[in-house]
């Protein structure tokens, strides 16, 4: 935890008050930049919304309903989230209640959200859902995401075949398991949060998030090789 000295003033007599940094939660580095773009400097504010850009994108990737892929740019998802985060700076500096790049990741989540709601609307039933998380809903890491995400783009003909069965068995694994725990798969494998940071956007202990995601892969690994000659990840 970062901890800042911060002077208070009473009357005409000034004293030296050791106290959490309202900042708390970040590292002393991104607390100094964010201290010096609530003062008005765009430098260090620009360095804050560009420095984990490729994770936000890897975010926004995951949850973009596959219906929309190609019709929504990520990058204009996470742009308009920027801006957002630039405007509402001062009210997070005000209540800090998460760590800046989770802040901003949650910001990106709800304008994706946002836009699912719009271009979807009534058809969000059929796969769009949101899932409830300690700090709000945000589009969900689906099965079908998840499982493309671990086959990857091989396209080979000779393997189409094969490749196709492993996505059934792939999806049928993942939709088998507990929600938080999928969802605590998707924050670690392919979103690559901490576990820490995995632990806050859960609302539960690193201790439990660890957990979840080890119960995670083994449920998965145990799974996928059930079938005949097991899989080959």
């Amino acid at each position: 935890m970062f901890l800042g000295f911060y002077l208070s003033w009473s009357g005409s007599t000034r004293r030296l008050t050791l106290m959490a940094s309202p900042l708390a939660g970040n590292s002393s580095s991104t607390a100094c930049l964010i201290e010096r773009a609530a003062r008005g400097e765009s430098e260090p504010l620009g360095e804050l919304l560009d420095r984990d850009r490729d994770r936000l994108h890897r975010m926004v990737g995951l949850r973009l309903d596959r219906r929309l892929q190609g019709r929504i740019d990520p990058s204009d998802v996470i742009q308009e989230a920027s801006l957002e985060a630039a405007a509402r700076l001062p009210e997070y500096v005000r209540n800090p209640t998460m760590p800046f790049f989770l802040w901003l990741r949650l910001l990106t989540g709800q304008r994706l959200a946002i836009l699912h709601r719009r271009h979807l609307g009534a058809r969000m039933r059929d796969a769009g859902r949101e899932v409830a998380l300690y700090h709000g809903a945000l589009p969900e890491a689906t099965s079908i995401a998840l499982a493309a995400q671990l086959l990857g783009r091989d396209t080979r003909p000779s393997e189409a075949a094969v490749r196709a069965e492993r996505k059934i068995r792939l999806q049928e694994a993942l939709s088998s398991m507990d929600a938080l725990d999928r969802e605590a798969l998707a924050l670690r494998h392919f979103e690559q949060l901490t576990n820490a940071e995995a632990a806050l956007v859960l609302g539960i202990t690193p201790t439990a998030a660890g957990k979840r995601y080890l119960r995670a892969l083994e449920r998965l690994r145990e799974i996928l090789t059930q079938g005949p000659g097991g899989a080959e990840f």
